[in-house]
C-alpha cells in the first residue's frame, strides 16, 4: 500500500468519526451505510475476508499458499476455531482461562458483571475510579472517574445499543460470535504519579515471545507506538495501525525496559501456548503486573506492516496447525 492508498484510508476513517459525531452526516450517508451492512453481513466469511484484504493490500488472498503474517492471520481467522479462542476473546470468561494457567493475581479487581442494565448504577459501583466495559466486543468501554458526575441513563443506553450488536457480523472474527453479551465493570488502572499506564502487547508466535508493542497515550490524540525486541531494542518495522482516525506510529521517546518484562514474557508464553499466534496484553502499574486481554487477530489482519518485507519475515515465524 502506498502513500496515496493510506492517506486515502485516513480519510475514510475520518469521514466514519464525521458520521458518528454529527447529525448531517448520519443523515446523509445511512441509506449507504444500510446498504452496505447487509450487503457485508450476507457475504460468507471468506468472501467478505477476500474482498476486504484485496482492497486493503491491493492484491488477492491466497488461501491455499499463505505467506505474510497478514495472510496467514486470515487463514487462522477462517480455519482455526476452537472453543477456547471464544473463551479467551470474551473479556470475562478470560479471566477463568487466565486464573488456571498463571494464577488470579494478575487480574484487574473486578466490581460488577451483570447483563441487566439496571444494575449499572450508583448503588452498584465502588467509590474510586473505573471503567465499565462491554464483553463481547472491541472498543466499547467508558471510563468513570467520579461517578457522582455520571448521567446513568445515557451510559445505559450506550452500553444498550452495543450489547445488541454482534461485533462478529461485522469484523468476521468468529471468536466473537457465540459470546453471550454483558457487561463488567472493573478498577481503573492508574499510576502512581496519574496519567494513562502505557500499554504492553506481546506478539507470541507458536507460544514464543518475539517483540512487544508499547502503545502511549491511549484514547488520546497523541496516541502512538513503538516496537521493541525482547532485548529492548527498537526493531526495524511497525504496524500501521489507525485508531479512530488517529495514525499510531512509533515515537522518538525511548523509555527504559520494564522491570517486569521477563515476567510478562513468561506469562505471556504460558497464555498463548495454545495458539499459533495470539498477542498478550499486559499493564505495569508501579511494578505491578496485570493481565489486559487477548487478542487473536491484530487489526484484522488488514493492516500494512511498513518495511512490506516484514509482512513476509514475521509470516515465517508462524506454523499453521491443521484446519479445524
Amino acid at each position: 500500500m502506498d502513500v496515496i492508498d493510506f492517506n486515502l484510508d485516513v480519510m475514510i476513517e475520518s469521514l466514519k468519526n464525521l458520521y458518528h459525531k454529527y447529525s448531517f452526516f448520519k443523515m446523509f450517508f445511512f441509506p449507504f451505510k444500510l446498504v452496505n451492512d447487509w450487503y457485508w453481513k450476507r457475504l460468507s466469511d471468506e468472501k467478505a475476508i477476500k474482498l476486504k484484504f484485496k482492497k486493503s493490500f491491493g492484491y488477492r488472498l491466497d488461501l491455499n499458499n499463505p505467506i505474510s503474517l497478514n495472510e496467514k492471520i486470515q487463514w487462522l481467522k477462517l480455519y482455526y476455531r476452537t472453543e477456547l479462542h471464544t473463551v479467551c476473546a470474551d473479556k470475562i470468561a478470560v479471566r477463568d482461562y487466565v486464573k488456571s494457567v498463571v494464577g488470579d493475581k494478575y487480574l484487574i479487581p473486578l466490581f460488577l458483571i451483570t447483563d441487566d442494565l439496571q444494575d449499572v448504577s450508583s448503588d452498584n459501583t465502588p467509590n474510586v475510579p473505573f471503567i465499565v466495559k462491554a464483553n463481547h466486543d472491541s472498543g466499547s468501554y467508558k471510563i468513570v472517574l467520579d461517578k457522582a458526575e455520571v448521567n446513568w441513563t445515557l451510559l445505559r443506553t450506550y452500553f444498550k445499543k452495543k450489547l445488541k450488536k454482534n461485533y462478529y457480523l461485522t469484523t468476521k472474527e468468529w471468536p466473537y460470535k457465540n459470546i453471550q453479551p454483558k457487561v463488567l465493570v472493573e478498577k481503573l488502572l492508574i499510576p502512581e504519579g496519574g496519567g494513562t499506564p502505557n500499554d504492553y502487547k506481546l506478539h507470541c508466535f507458536n507460544g514464543k515471545v518475539h517483540f512487544i508493542q508499547v502503545d502511549f497515550d491511549r484514547g488520546s490524540k497523541n496516541h502512538t507506538r513503538n516496537w521493541y525486541n525482547i532485548g529492548w531494542e527498537r526493531v526495524p518495522f511497525y504496524w500501521a495501525s489507525l485508531i479512530k482516525g488517529i495514525l499510531t506510529v512509533p515515537n522518538n521517546m525511548e523509555i527504559d525496559k520494564p522491570k517486569s518484562l521477563d515476567l510478562m514474557i513468561n506469562l505471556a508464553e504460558k497464555l498463548s501456548s495454545p495458539f499459533p499466534y495470539v498477542r498478550i496484553d499486559f499493564y505495569d502499574i508501579d511494578n505491578k503486573v496485570y493481565f489486559g486481554e487477548i487478542t487473536f487477530y491484530q487489526d484484522n489482519g488488514f493492516r500494512p506492516i511498513y518495511p512490506p518485507e516484514w509482512d513476509l519475515k514475521l509470516g515465517e515465524l508462524i506454523t499453521l496447525p491443521n484446519k479445524k
